[in-house]
């Protein structure tokens, strides 16, 4: 995707982050970047969920308990997964 198909700003945030599949179980990553409509998340050295995937995601290097939030693969590099934010009654693959 190049950058003239985003349809919303990104900002770089890194934080830590819990992401849950359900082939996969729970792993802690880092986010690369963020926007209104998904998040880039790090993930090197594991097996990634496929793209279409429903993974859920909680922020967990917070002062306070971030909600837990649904998002669906959609793009898969050698450096992690983008991801977009779906619906929260989306099930989880």
């Amino acid at each position: 995707m190049g950058k003239e198909d985003r349809r919303h700003l990104r900002t770089r945030v890194r934080s830590k982050v819990r992401m849950a599949h359900n082939e996969l179980g729970e792993l802690v990553v880092y986010s690369g970047d963020i926007s209104d409509s998904g998040v880039f998340v790090e993930l090197v050295s594991q097996e990634k969920p496929a793209v279409d995937d429903i993974v859920s995601l909680q922020i967990v290097d917070l002062p306070v308990e971030a909600p837990i939030i649904k998002a669906r693969v959609v793009r898969i590099t050698k450096h992690g997964l983008g991801l977009e934010f779906v619906d929260e009654n989306t099930e989880i693959d």
